[in-house]
């Protein structure tokens, strides 16, 4: 099975383990906080539910799609807000039936898209695999986000390596969205993987490289943890800086996480 088919199962898969941590919960355990400072559980998962709507939407009818991104544009941070408060406020089986729902219909558009489509996003067109891989990486980080706020532990599992692709490809974009130039030379990306494995990425001769557990470095790229608390390192003055501003996502970088024993700084 090509990577491209099996990140449409892993989605499912992401999305299923998550509804698992979130289903029995009760109304007390929905309002609680997560380490993004102003929401809530209920809040990470209005938020998952609007982004797959919105996904939904890019694969189904562009152009609808395109009115919504213009409408988001000028302020896209509160946008999100806005779309994740309106989502919190709906009672907890609403709001999980309406997860549970957008999810699987956005699954079953992106396994009938044509070979070779690309789709409108928030940032540049995706095929159907890219955003299937966009989507698992964003339900992975908010699984975190919960998984934080309610003391949860989850096992490390293969589908990480979507994750870490991404970041690993999202390198120059980092850059530039902090308006920096990105380096010109690639990095060589060693990650061990939960069951041992080795993930490579970039030239085997690059003369820098960045190492380290797949779990430490997929919480750095979604800004879910502080550098400082991670066992990802790096061998060069441009990789060691990439690790200071690696994102794996589109839009703003938020100020990120503080190292352990200081107050959050948001996401």
């Amino acid at each position: 099975m090509s990577d491209a088919v099996a990140v449409f199962g892993d989605l499912k898969a992401e999305s299923d383990e998550l509804d698992l941590i979130v289903r029995g919960l009760g109304e007390a355990q929905w309002a609680r906080d997560t380490p993004a400072p102003g929401w809530t559980v209920a809040h990470q998962i209005a938020h998952l539910a609007w982004t797959d709507a919105m996904a939904l939407l890019a694969v189904t009818d562009p152009g609808a799609f395109a009115v919504e991104a213009e409408r988001a544009a000028g302020a896209p941070a509160a946008f999100v807000d806005e779309a994740a408060r309106a989502g919190a406020a709906q009672p907890a089986p609403v709001l999980l039936a309406r997860w549970r729902d957008g999810r699987e219909r956005l699954g079953a558009a992106l396994g009938k898209a044509p070979p070779g489509a690309r789709f409108p996003w928030y940032g540049p067109p995706m095929s159907a695999p890219s955003l299937a891989t966009a989507r698992l990486m964003e339900t992975w980080a908010h699984g975190q986000d919960i998984a934080d706020a309610l003391g949860v532990t989850r096992t490390p599992t293969a589908r990480l390596r979507h994750v870490a692709r991404i970041g690993v490809r999202a390198r120059d974009y980092a850059h530039r969205v902090r308006g920096e130039e990105p380096p010109a030379e690639q990095f060589r990306v060693e990650l061990t993987g939960p069951s041992g494995e080795l993930w490579a990425y970039g030239p085997e001769e690059a003369g820098q490289y960045v190492t380290g557990p797949a779990l430490d470095f997929c919480l750095l790229v979604t800004r879910r943890a502080h550098r400082a608390d991670l066992a990802v390192r790096a061998k060069g003055a441009d990789a060691d800086h990439w690790l200071e501003i690696a994102q794996a996502f589109a839009g703003p970088p938020g100020a990120g996480r503080a190292p352990k024993g200081l107050p959050g700084r948001g996401v």
